[in-house]
């Protein structure tokens, strides 16, 4: 195992974990791909199921790391890579080189953006499938973004919409300010805005059992809803 970054601690499992408001929020097509790209492209695309057959797979190990101090340890992931997709789209849908800040929207309502430049890494995938078995609904299905350097709340779930845009152009953080940062790297510790790291440990570090238990109640009941 690799060690664990500063401030976290190691978890023996992988808890369904978030914003608590949206616990009770899950995927309305939860088995199939459907991912839109737009924003500053000449055309827009749309992948579907079929189309995501098509584009090269990769599979990697890697840790995943709650901004709230947690860290589950040796993933595997298995999808294709961001930087695979940004090149289609450079090539043959006319993306704008100033569309440099990327908002990725789930289909709970959820969004977060990163820079282009972070995404583009090696490590950085859209993923469908965790430890060889198709990725759950606990933990992003169908598709969600897995970037290892980042906090966990970078690595949307049920991804539906890639936006490329120019900075600046008035794109507002989900929920409230202090706990987002621009880039949210987990090697510099950078978990919020305007409050340092070892500080948001402290504040955070209390929620974990209390999302993790209201986390698990919503998926009982979605798991014993009929559909």
């Amino acid at each position: 195992m690799s060690p664990l970054p500063p401030g976290q601690q190691a978890l023996d499992h992988f808890p369904r974990f978030g914003i608590t408001a949206l616990a009770r929020r899950f995927p309305k097509q939860p088995h199939r791909v459907q991912l839109a790209l737009d924003g500053a492209l000449q055309s827009p695309l749309a992948i579907d199921e079929a189309a995501w057959a098509r584009l090269p797979r990769h599979q990697q190990t890697s840790d995943f790391h709650c901004v709230t101090t947690w860290s589950r340890q040796g993933l595997q992931w298995s999808g294709v890579r961001f930087r695979d997709v940004h090149a289609m789209l450079a090539a043959s849908h006319g993306l704008d080189a100033q569309a440099t800040l990327v908002v990725l929207r789930s289909q709970d309502g959820y969004h977060a953006a990163l820079p282009l430049q972070d995404l583009l890494a090696d490590d950085v995938l859209l993923a469908d499938r965790l430890d060889g078995a198709p990725l759950p609904v606990e933990h992003g299905a169908p598709l969600r973004l897995v970037a290892p350097a980042h906090y966990g709340y970078k690595n949307v779930k049920h991804l539906k919409r890639i936006e490329f845009r120019r900075p600046g152009d008035g794109y507002r953080p989900f929920g409230w300010r202090f706990m987002s940062h621009e880039r949210a790297r987990v090697a510099l510790e950078e978990r919020g805005t305007g409050l340092p790291g070892w500080l948001l440990r402290r504040l955070y570090r209390p929620l974990i059992g209390p999302t993790v238990r209201a986390f698990e109640r919503a998926m009982r009941e979605y798991t014993a809803a009929p559909r």
